[in-house]
Formats: C-alpha cells, structure tokens, sequence
C-alpha cells in the first residue's frame, strides 16, 4: 500500500512543490531504489537469530520515513521520506522467515501464499485511498495514513510475534562485499531502466548505468561462488523450483506494471481522447480494486486447489489468467466494466502465481537460506515492475496523438504488448509443467 501511495500523487506533488513532473518522478525511482538495494540485504539477515529485530527495525525506518514525508515543507524533505519508505519492499521476506520459522508446518504453506499476495492486495487498496485523500486533503494526508498504518503494525509486531534465540538459525559472517556488488549492481540496473525514458535510452548515462550492472553483478557471481557465506547461495537459484518461481516472478512483474500504467492513464484520461474514461481524482483509483479482490480470493483458491493439483501446475493457470485479462482489456478498454473485469481477472492471475511461487521456494530450500532466496524473488519481481513502467512509456511515447497526447493506439499496444509477455511466460510454464509430468511418469 506504500509503495503504492507515490504513482497518483505525483501530478499534485509537482505542481504544490513548485518541481518539473519529471523531477517528481524521483519519487517513484527511489523508492524503487532502495527497496531493490534492501530487500535482499535485509533478506539475508532475516536467516539470522534477530529476525523479529530486524522487522520492528525496518518497520521503525518506514515510520520515520512515512512522518519525514507527511510534514514535507520541500521537495527534498519528500524525497527523504520516500526513500524511507522504500525499505517496504523488503517486509515480505522477513516475515515469510519467521512464519516458517514459528508456525506449525501444515499451516506454513497457506500462511506464505497469503503473505506473498499482500503485495498485489496493497496496490489495489492503495490506490483508492489515494485517490480519496488526494481529492478531498492536501496530499501529504495520504503520508499520515501510511505512518498510522505503519505505527499500527509496530505495536502488533512487538506484542504478537515470539522472539527466537534458536542455535539452529545462527548464520555466519555477514557479506559485505556480496551486499556491496548486489546492490550496485541492482541499484543501476533500476535507475538506468527507471530514467532510460527521460534521459534517452541511448545516452551516455544509461548505457554507463547498464555496463556498470553488467560489470557489478558479474563480480558478484564470481565472488558468491567463492564465499563461505554469501549473501544469496547461487545454487539454490538453479533448483529447478526456485528457478520457475524467479523467471515467472520477472516475467509477470514486468506485465502487472505495464497493465497498471496503462489502466491509470485510461482512467482519467479525457472521453474526447477516444479511450479515456474521465473519472476524477476521487474515482480513478477504485478501478484498482477488483485486483485486490481478485489476488486475495485466488489465495485462498490457490490453498483449496494445491491439496489437489502442485503448485507448479499453479503458475501456468496464473499466467492464463493475467494473459487473458490483458487480451480482454485489448480488446475493449473504452467502457468501466472493461476495467473492472480486467483488473479482477488480473488480480486472479496474479494473486494465482504470487501465492505458489514462495511456496516453491519453501519446500526447496532450508530454513536458513529462506529469507535470502525469497527476498531475490522480491527483488525480480521489482525489477520487473521497472522494466514494466519503461516499457509501457516508451510505447506511449512513440505513439502519441498530433498533439503530443496519449492515444488510443498506445494504449491497445500496451495492452498488446503486455498479453503477448504473459502469453511467452504461460507457454514456457505450461510447457515445462508437461515435461515435468512427463518425466514422473516414466520414472
């Protein structure tokens, strides 16, 4: 819900703090930043003995930063806050490995499906109380609402979750070198894709951002492979399990960013634009909604269905779901109903995949290595979600109406574009579901 709170505001910020709408987007960047830096960091020191700690930590940080925000008097005081608030990336790891770690087995694998989808309920929620505060009080409102919820989850958090001093969770020596790489590796690989856009994808800073990913993340390997504790155990990613879970998690991260850019900009996009729906403020973000209805009902979907069928039949259904929501909203984007059916079915989708793929990972990795290879995970789904938002503005861009609008056209190839990415993902998904069985069969 936090990370959602920057995408509609953006417009009201710019123009009440006197910044271009493209420095106001620095808000978004950032915050996306620094929850690719932290979130496999923070990870990492989830497997360790202090993982209620760490979360009342990372909590308190996301507090700050929501209070740091709510009483910006300048763009800069802003900005602070949201990077702050980027730290809420990296929430669902920490408490996917405490869940594993306190609960009782039978309940563990609905308890993460349920934590995992959290991401997608939060987007739709988000953005209707967005919407509403935005419309009827100033904006920073919407950073009050953030540090109350936040305030809310602390004192739970510090009631309800059981310390842990077990000697089985110790881990060694922290990485720092391993965390150092990764997150300048991560760190320019999504500020490059964030400001391709804006500073041209050919530019010298874009292409020196993406050689220095290229260089950063190759010296990590190299020096993962050669620690005796490092920061993500690279051979726990190529488990097959683990290796589904990431491929779909970049995949259809970067459709869900491409379908929620698109479906903003249809809602209040003007009627005389030829797909607009002209909704005010107040409304627009309501057309998020059904995607957190329909994540949260294909949890506990999900759950029913993988007594019966595994989860990795789960993510080719998922993918179905997401590549029929956007076909449909190809197809007809011009009506409210066409929305709302397309987010709802997007939300299943979603909701389908998000809640199989941690328990994939789960089953395929110990206890102690949970927190670091979920939160990698994460971060793929991050990175998706800005290569998602690029992708969706470079197509608006290079198809723009005479007057240098959004058109119709953008729109559809979006929608298109989007499909055809899930379309890619459920075949190679589908297809290895196939052959898995297959090999089951003839052992």
């Amino acid at each position: 819900m936090i990370g959602s709170l920057g995408l509609l505001l953006i417009p009201i910020i710019a123009r009440e703090l006197h910044v271009e709408v493209a420095t106001a987007q620095w808000l978004l960047t950032a915050n996306l930043l620094v929850g690719a830096i932290a979130t496999p960091i923070v990870g990492r020191l989830s497997d360790g003995v202090a993982a209620k700690r760490l979360l009342i930590v990372v909590l308190s940080l996301i507090l700050v930063g929501s209070v740091v925000a709510a009483t910006a008097a300048s763009f800069p005081q802003l900005l602070i806050g949201r990077v702050l608030q980027g730290f809420s990336y990296s929430v669902i790891p920490v408490t996917i490995t405490l869940l594993r770690r306190h609960e009782d087995t039978v309940r563990v694998p609905g308890g993460i499906s349920a934590l995992s989808v959290t991401a997608a309920t939060g987007v739709g929620i988000g953005y209707p109380i967005t919407g509403i505060i935005a419309a009827s009080f100033d904006f920073r409102f919407a950073f009050w609402f953030a540090a109350i919820f936040v305030a809310t989850a602390l004192t739970v958090v510090a009631v309800v979750v059981p310390n842990n001093n077990s000697p089985a969770t110790k881990r060694g020596a922290f990485d720092y070198g391993g965390a150092i790489l990764l997150s300048v590796g991560l760190g320019s690989l999504v500020l490059g894709v964030s400001e391709g856009p804006n500073q041209g994808w050919t530019s010298p800073w874009t292409i020196g951002l993406f050689i220095l990913t290229v260089t950063a993340l190759a010296v990590w390997v190299f020096v993962e492979l050669r620690s005796s504790h490092p920061l993500i155990r690279l051979g726990v990613l190529r488990h097959t399990d683990v290796l589904l879970a990431n491929g779909t998690a970049l995949g259809l991260g970067s459709a869900m960013y491409i379908g929620l850019s698109v479906v903003s900009l249809v809602a209040q996009a003007p009627r005389q634009s030829g797909f607009g729906l002209a909704l005010p403020l107040f409304w627009a973000g309501f057309v998020m909604l059904p995607l957190s209805l329909g994540s949260q009902l294909a949890t506990r979907a999900a759950r029913s269905l993988s007594r019966r069928i595994s989860n990795t039949a789960l993510l080719p259904i998922g993918a179905a779901l997401v590549t029929a929501s956007n076909g449909f909203m190809l197809i007809g984007h011009t009506q409210l109903w066409d929305i709302l059916v397309g987010m709802f079915l997007f939300g299943l989708g979603i909701g389908t995949t998000f809640a199989a793929m941690p328990t994939l990972i789960s089953r395929s990795v110990a206890v102690a290595e949970l927190g670091s290879t979920v939160s990698f995970n994460q971060v793929l789904r991050t990175i998706g979600g800005s290569l998602g938002s690029a992708v969706a503005g470079a197509i608006l861009a290079a198809t723009t109406t005479g007057g240098g609008g959004v058109s119709n056209t953008g729109i559809s190839t979006a929608f298109g574009v989007s499909a055809g990415a899930c379309l890619l993902v459920f075949v190679g998904l589908l297809v290895h579901d196939i052959t898995s069985r297959g090999r089951g069969r003839s052992l």
